[in-house]
């Protein structure tokens, strides 16, 4: 058998799967299946998906080919070395307002990580750039079908792309997407926003080449750029004060009719932050459809209040009276303040705390970015009722840890209380009201 791929060592074989039935054994080595190299996660899961299947392994250095039949999208039942079969795709690119380029020195190494891989684009809907894929790469996506993705445009302009990513093969991003809806794929589009770089008519350009690609382009979400106060020798950007801020809601919302009654979807959506910024009411729940941009904040704060007041109407007023302290950021404050005054007649009162970014400064004021030593700089010394409640998200995932490296059990002890997390408002609800 002639060795069709560098191979995928097994190193575990699930009990009772069509796997350890057909004989595969722990150690071997998966080089292809049907007779296609499994270059990663995508190709095994494609080719995974037959009934009837040929494994071609290696066994203690010889080669062993396996027949097997097993109903169809059941799961084969291997496990390997790492999740994607492979090696993270990292970024080449050098993105003018990229966030990691603005992080202090000395932060653990996982937060200075670039990656920009189209496979977690799909998995777990990462916004990747294209601009870091080869042409054989994006055929393979074309050719394993992967939709949708999540793509990272900021500008459709070739030469405004380019010098936003100082990348020479930024500028191909409409051929690449062009690509995309031929081949009957889909994606969703993600434009970071700065003052006299890609708004005004360069935005206006974004716009109608992605609503041109409509449905393949699903959705796009505008948000401003990020600026910590960690940019030295880093390009200047200019941020968005509250009347330019009023002035690109005014821009999308006008586009939102237009493409409402052109393709049955607002198709562009802002994130909370401009209309925060803008001292203006969010949109009402139905702006945001399907809440397909969530991850970039677009309808957070509403898909926060339908839960929260969906929760709290299936509750009865606390029979004891109950205070607690919820800490979270500067932007939406105004916003939470008013929202929890619905919890007094139900016996529940709240001291919200609204934490500046000290450690990011710039213009960082969201609750996720808040790190432990943001909270012992506000609440240390302060009143505050036990539990202090915070967003779940000012933690890494799976950890109880801040950005800054403080543990959750740091900032308990610092500040003598007991910290609980919420994700939404029904965990909230849940925190405020259980016993």
């Amino acid at each position: 058998m002639e060795l069709c791929a560098k191979g995928q060592p097994i190193t575990f074989v699930e009990h009772g799967t069509p796997a350890e039935r057909a004989g595969v054994q722990c150690g071997d080595v998966l080089l292809c299946i049907n007779d296609s190299p499994v270059i990663d996660l995508i190709d095994y899961e494609a080719l995974t998906a037959r009934r009837t299947l040929k494994l071609d392994l290696i066994r203690a250095g010889e080669p062993v080919t396996i027949i097997l039949r097993k109903d169809e999208y059941e799961p084969l039942g291997l496990c390997f070395e790492t999740t994607l079969m492979s090696r993270m795709m990292t970024c080449r690119n050098h993105c003018l307002f990229c966030f990691i380029d603005q992080m202090p020195k000395g932060v653990r190494s996982s937060l200075n990580v670039k990656d920009d891989d189209w496979r977690m684009s799909f998995i777990m809907g990462n916004y990747v750039t294209l601009t870091n894929v080869s042409d054989a790469e994006f055929n393979r996506i074309i050719e394993r079908r992967v939709s949708p993705l999540y793509v990272s445009v900021h500008a459709t302009d070739p030469e405004v792309r380019t010098k936003i990513m100082r990348n020479p093969t930024a500028g191909r991003i409409m051929e690449r997407l062009t690509a995309l809806k031929n081949a009957g794929l889909r994606f969703h589009a993600q434009i970071v926003l700065c003052r006299d770089l890609n708004d005004g008519e360069v935005l206006n350009r974004t716009l109608a080449d992605l609503s041109a690609l409509a449905p393949a382009c699903a959705s796009v979400a505008i948000v401003p750029v990020g600026v910590t106060r960690f940019r030295d020798g880093l390009p200047v950007l200019k941020t968005f004060d509250a009347e330019q801020s009023r002035a690109v809601i005014e821009t999308v919302e006008t586009l939102q009719s237009e493409y409402l009654r052109q393709y049955g979807t607002r198709l562009v959506f802002l994130s909370d932050e401009w209309y925060l910024n803008a001292g203006m009411t969010l949109p009402e729940p139905e702006a945001y459809e399907e809440y397909d941009q969530i991850e970039n904040g677009v309808g957070l704060l509403r898909m926060f209040e339908e839960d929260f007041r969906y929760a709290l109407s299936e509750q009865e007023k606390r029979i004891v009276p109950r205070r607690f302290s919820i800490a979270g950021g500067t932007a939406a404050y105004p916003f939470f303040l008013e929202l929890y005054k619905e919890l007094n007649p139900y016996g529940i009162e709240t001291e919200l705390h609204p934490i500046p970014n000290r450690w990011f400064g710039g213009n960082v004021h969201v609750a996720g970015l808040v790190t432990g030593s943001d909270l012992l700089s506000e609440l240390t010394d302060k009143r505050l009722f036990d539990p202090l409640l915070i967003p779940k998200n000012m933690l890494r995932e799976t950890e109880d840890v801040f950005l800054d490296g403080m543990t959750l059990s740091d900032v308990e002890s610092a500040l003598g209380v007991s910290i609980r997390t919420f994700s939404d408002g029904t965990e909230l609800i849940s925190e405020l009201f259980e016993e």
